[in-house]
């Protein structure tokens, strides 16, 4: 089936391993047509384990250093029939305007915190962190579907 023909997109939304990877991550991330990282990959072996359940497209956090990490880009758009993604680490340091730009969503990483929501039409998504806990805050990963006409993400916690 070709993008032009599809009626939907599953996309599987990840941050912050940190290095760890999760059975339970890869349990909730199968099944999606793609995979995109956040950042704070944390080390090569995520990207090979998350390559295993899906196509991975990631970008580069604070924490990913080595040359390893060299190749992620700081940001990237991704595009899926009609609609444009925009994905970034760290939320604040987006300089760009993202409905002027024509993006769908906004994907981000970086506090931590899961979040989904609509800002001026345009869909923000954190699927909080899937590496390790950080204070209280949830173990969690995002799944985000694409139709032709309409987009909605939800946030899935994972009992660790």
């Amino acid at each position: 089936m070709t993008d032009a023909t599809r009626s939907a997109w599953t996309i599987g939304v990840i941050s912050d391993t940190h290095g760890l990877v999760r059975p339970e991550a890869l349990a909730q991330l199968r099944g999606s047509d793609l995979i995109i990282h956040c950042g704070d990959v944390g080390a090569p072996a995520v990207l090979d384990a998350l390559r295993a359940v899906a196509p991975v497209r990631a970008v580069r956090g604070n924490n990913d250093h080595g040359p390893w990490a060299v190749p992620l880009p700081v940001d990237d758009v991704v595009e899926l029939g009609p609609h444009t993604l925009y994905v970034i680490h760290d939320l604040a340091e987006l300089v760009l305007e993202p409905a002027a730009a024509g993006f769908a969503a906004v994907l981000s990483g970086h506090s931590h915190r899961p979040r989904v929501e609509e800002r001026g039409g345009v869909l923000f998504v954190n699927p909080g962190s899937a590496g390790p806990r950080r204070f209280s805050l949830p173990i969690a990963v995002a799944q985000l579907v694409l139709g032709p006409t309409h987009r909605e993400a939800r946030v899935i916690e994972i009992a660790a």
